[in-house]
């Protein structure tokens, strides 16, 4: 694998990617809304700091998430009424569970990730490369 870009750079090709929002309240980043580079599949679950391992939170969101899986976060923000992006969730973890067959290695991240991808699917999404 090629060196991955630091933290910063990291960020705005997130915000390039996926838009100027919060993946979880759907509030855009201006003014006092910043964004926060936030990993899907947490670091101490074995996530890595690669692009697709990590979407745009707000500060809010990221710290309020703390190390919920990221299912169960997103039905805490439907049920606080917030527009969740579950096609972009999707895609991250669908980007995610492509890299790591291509690169290998993390063994912790890849049972948790597998069940997210199920989760989300069970909850009716429909994720790209992956059969309902």
């Amino acid at each position: 694998m090629s060196a991955q870009p630091d933290r910063a750079a990291r960020l705005l090709l997130i915000l390039e990617r996926d838009g100027s929002t919060c993946i979880w309240c759907g509030r855009p980043f201006a003014g006092q809304v910043r964004p926060t580079t936030e990993h899907v599949v947490p670091r101490v679950k074995g996530g890595p700091s690669w692009l697709e391992n990590e979407v745009a939170a707000c500060g809010r969101c990221n710290g309020e998430r703390g190390h919920r899986s990221p299912v169960e976060w997103l039905e805490e923000c439907q049920r606080r009424g917030w527009p969740v992006d579950v096609d972009r969730l999707g895609r991250v973890l669908t980007a995610l569970s492509a890299a790591i067959a291509r690169l290998g290695g993390q063994r912790r991240a890849r049972p948790y990730l597998d069940a997210q991808v199920r989760r989300l699917l069970r909850r009716g999404a429909t994720l790209p490369g992956v059969p309902a």
